[in-house]
């Protein structure tokens, strides 16, 4: 296991963000191969691209000859799905430098993965599936956030995810967790608001006190926001980014952006039942909306003390 002060001495190494990734402002979408043409025909009226970092992997071909154009004219956050970083025997090198190649070509603005597990035995279940939330967890993750952002050479978000169990030995909740990596390894967070509203529907969980739990965290670790739809299922939610952001994780947004500010960067996830471009940028306009709204309420409530 490495040492605090081996991680506060290979900190030195990595290249951190400010207050916002360098780069992404506003809200953005996660470019989708069904609007490839909508953004090669014309210039779209969004600040920034996500993409899913594995479709990219290739050293040729159609996707990442757009995204070689289209990183041009957009910020590019890749966003991974597949490396696993909490599998045991899963966690493979092979990935990492597909990833480091990636990164050096397309020059993203960020990169980002899952607080997860997805390998037994090098095989992938092509899943984001949950942590335990112990001490065992943490030490692991942290050794390989350590050791992903030394071989990435750049800071790394971690994102939140949507669970359907909770396991008996959790010692601490999932914003407690993510604060803890936080600080001891420099790695900065993506908060999926819609990820915490599906937990605290599907666990009884305060998604507000989670807000809370991270406001408590230095400026700067909270680089991205995530918005998406979900869907109901057996009694309990699917987070399956097939539909409109829902009316309360719309709730959660707005007091995320009182509680966090305004600076951080938004994006807008649809990757099921995908639909055309307009309806996306509908869900953008809408988020840029709220955002304004905050902004201007935070300002009359400054400007109203003595």
């Amino acid at each position: 296991m490495t040492s605090h002060t081996t991680r506060l001495a290979n900190l030195s190494s990595v290249q951190h963000s400010s207050d916002a990734a360098p780069g992404l402002r506003g809200t953005g979408v996660g470019l989708r191969v069904p609007h490839y043409q909508d953004f090669l025909r014309e210039p779209v009226d969004v600040t920034w691209l996500e993409v899913h970092s594995e479709n990219y992997f290739g050293d040729g071909g159609y996707d990442l000859h757009v995204l070689t154009l289209l990183r041009r004219d957009y910020p590019i956050s890749l966003h991974g799905v597949g490396l696993g970083l909490g599998s045991a025997q899963g966690y493979r090198q092979d990935h990492i430098d597909r990833l480091k190649r990636l990164t050096e070509r397309i020059e993203p603005a960020l990169v980002s993965e899952h607080l997860c597990w997805g390998s037994v035995a090098g095989r992938s279940l092509h899943d984001l599936l949950p942590m335990p939330l112990n001490q065992s967890s943490l030490n692991l993750l942290s050794d390989r956030i350590d050791d992903l952002q030394t071989q990435l050479k750049r800071r790394v978000l971690i994102e939140n995810v949507s669970t359907y169990i909770r396991f008996r030995n959790d010692q601490m909740s999932e914003a407690e967790f993510l604060a803890q990596l936080a600080l001891r390894t420099g790695c900065g967070i993506v908060l999926d608001i819609n990820n915490l509203y599906v937990n605290q529907i599907n666990h009884q969980e305060s998604a507000t006190e989670a807000l809370w739990t991270l406001t408590r965290l230095p400026a700067g670790s909270i680089g991205e926001i995530h918005l998406a739809g979900h869907r109901q299922m057996d009694g309990c939610l699917i987070d399956d980014h097939g539909s409109h952001v829902a009316e309360p994780v719309w709730d959660l947004f707005r007091q995320s952006s009182s509680l966090l500010g305004m600076e951080i960067p938004v994006l807008i996830e649809w990757d099921t039942h995908i639909p055309a471009l307009p309806v996306l940028l509908a869900e953008v306009q809408k988020a840029e909306q709220y955002r304004n709204a905050t902004q201007s309420q935070n300002r009359e409530i400054t400007n109203a003390l003595p």
